[in-house]
């Protein structure tokens, strides 16, 4: 793989990697202090009773949960996603575009950090509809599928493509010349 290539995608490589590497710290600090983590969660709940339920306990824990396994496997089929925009032929501008929208798909896993912070306090359906939770939702959805349709359409629609000789109905192959010399003919 070329350096330029790699060059362009870089942005979203970094988000993918914070990502992954947020996802692997969540998991860390589970190990070292789950049940410093619970008591947390059970210390908002006994300060909070009015909004909470039998099932808040586990509910918020799993939120916790959710925000590490999101952010593990977001982080790491982001990092496929971007090396094959590195790899496809593509306009360096779009790939970093492409490659940052994907990046930013990593922030849905904050979405369930904010519910999990969030919820002792306020409440399991609060901290679904608080506004970083929102926020989180939208740009980490709303970039993920924005940057695989740019490589979608790249793919298979050959948009974004350094010269504009590729077309639908063509594949980037058939514009090269594959005429070759057999000796002896």
């Amino acid at each position: 793989m070329k350096s330029e290539n790699i060059w362009a995608v870089r942005p979203g490589l970094l988000l993918a990697f914070l990502t992954l590497l947020f996802g692997i710290g969540m998991g860390i600090v589970f190990g070292v202090n789950e049940d410093g983590v619970k008591q947390w969660i059970n210390s908002g709940i006994a300060t909070h009773p009015a909004v909470h339920d039998e099932k808040s306990a586990t509910k918020i824990w799993r939120y916790a949960q959710r925000a590490h396994f999101h952010a593990t496997g977001i982080g790491a089929f982001t990092i496929g996603l971007i090396l094959l925009i590195a790899l496809v032929d593509m306009k360096a501008r779009l790939k970093t575009i492409s490659a940052v929208l994907v990046g930013l798909g990593g922030s849905y896993s904050l979405s369930w950090l904010m519910m999990f912070l969030l919820a002792p306090s306020m409440g399991r359906d609060a901290a679904h509809h608080a506004l970083w939770t929102e926020v989180f939702v939208y740009v980490g959805v709303g970039g993920l599928l924005a940057g695989i349709s740019l490589l979608i359409l790249n793919l298979f629609f050959g948009v974004g493509t350094p010269t504009s000789t590729v077309t639908a109905d063509t594949k980037p192959s058939d514009s090269v010349n594959t005429t070759y010399a057999v000796e002896g003919s």
